[in-house]
């Protein structure tokens, strides 16, 4: 089997900005193809209160049907800190625990989504683990489902906890959740109204989630995440007494050199020199954008690595196209064929011939 290498290149433009936090640990990250645009020790490891929250209500989401109501029971004796205050007895849906647990950081709320969902606290700890490595959270340990570490917190790194903020924003309903400002709820024992703690969400207008947390040891932890012009980014500070300027500050600051390129598009590729499978149809599976900035001379290259087989069916994978951004490799996408070209079907002959007519 022999390979064709094709190679396209593109000249963009370079500029240099400078971004600083008052931060111990922070990341400011492309949340779309996890680019690291600004990062300070990103990873240290150390506690990070109630951003932990963040996994709590990802794995809730998609282990859980959010609008069973559940009956809160005695765990949430064992709560302390900052709460929400629910009663034991109180009848309420998984859902509104969940917008409890990230507008007001009940710990109240987090033992009671544990117990709802995995039966009881140890085994949901468990579960965010097991959801920290498949992301690939190397840096991660969580030891319950709140972040207070008093006794035995959590602890991970900025970069993984960006990791995890992009990963949770593709879920439908953990955005609507985090990016709500106001949620007002009635029991069967009380009527609840919270505001989001994130003041970002009401101080500028990019901000589309993310969770406070803050212990003494910890200190002040955020995690936001900001949309403009199709880019999709994520701020993460550790024990930062700055963080809302701080997190205001590194967007604008990206909004300003950066702009979103689609390199790579989904659907049928067509290589220039490619001649093997000029009867069938090379395609891909995925969109892949990045952020360029507006004037960066850097060299951007496209490199289609093909596979001539002798033997292949539809849906097999033929080479990849490999994306450079001067000699370093930012991303790789698999190219796959589909045999024989579509043809054009009796019905658009047809249309085609009245049009000619």
């Amino acid at each position: 089997m022999k390979k064709l290498i094709f190679l396209l290149i593109l000249f963009l433009p370079f500029k240099v900005f400078g971004y600083s936090t008052s931060a111990r640990s922070a990341i400011l990250m492309d949340m779309d193809s996890g680019k690291v645009i600004y990062g300070k020790d990103v990873h240290y490891v150390q506690s990070v209160a109630s951003i932990s929250k963040i996994m709590t209500a990802i794995v809730a989401i998609e282990n859980s049907d959010i609008e069973k109501e559940i009956t809160i029971g005695d765990e949430i004796l064992k709560s302390y800190g900052s709460g929400i205050y629910v009663q034991i007895g109180e009848k309420l849906k998984l859902k509104d625990l969940l917008y409890g647990l990230m507008l007001r950081s009940g710990n109240d709320a987090a033992l009671a989504i544990s117990v709802a969902v995995a039966g009881d606290t140890d085994k949901f700890v468990e579960m965010m683990n097991d959801k920290a490595q498949k992301i690939g959270m190397k840096n991660t340990q969580f030891n319950n489902p709140s972040g207070l570490d008093e006794k035995k917190g959590n602890f991970s790194s900025a970069y993984d906890m960006a990791l995890l903020m992009s990963y949770a924003m593709k879920n439908e309903e953990f955005r609507k959740i985090t990016g709500t400002k106001d949620y007002t709820l009635r029991t069967n024992k009380n009527v609840y109204k919270w505001h989001n703690k994130n003041k970002l969400l009401s101080t500028y207008k990019y901000i589309t989630g993310g969770k406070t947390g803050f212990t003494k040891i910890a200190k002040r932890t955020l995690v936001t995440s900001a949309s403009k012009d199709d880019m999709n980014l994520t701020v993460v500070t550790i024990n930062d007494g700055d963080d809302w300027d701080d997190h205001k500050s590194l967007y604008e600051e990206a909004f300003g050199e950066y702009t979103s390129y689609m390199i790579l598009n989904k659907g049928e590729v067509s290589i220039l020199g490619e001649e093997y499978y000029a009867k069938d149809t090379l395609y891909l599976k995925n969109d892949f954008k990045y952020l360029i900035r507006e004037n960066e001379k850097n060299i951007l290259k496209l490199k289609f690595e093909i596979n001539k087989k002798r033997k292949y069916k539809t849906g097999d994978k033929v080479g990849v196209v490999k994306v450079y951004l001067g000699d370093k490799a930012i991303h790789e996408e698999d190219i796959f064929v589909k045999k024989g070209k579509d043809e054009e079907s009796f019905w658009d002959k047809i249309l085609k011939w009245f049009k000619h007519d």
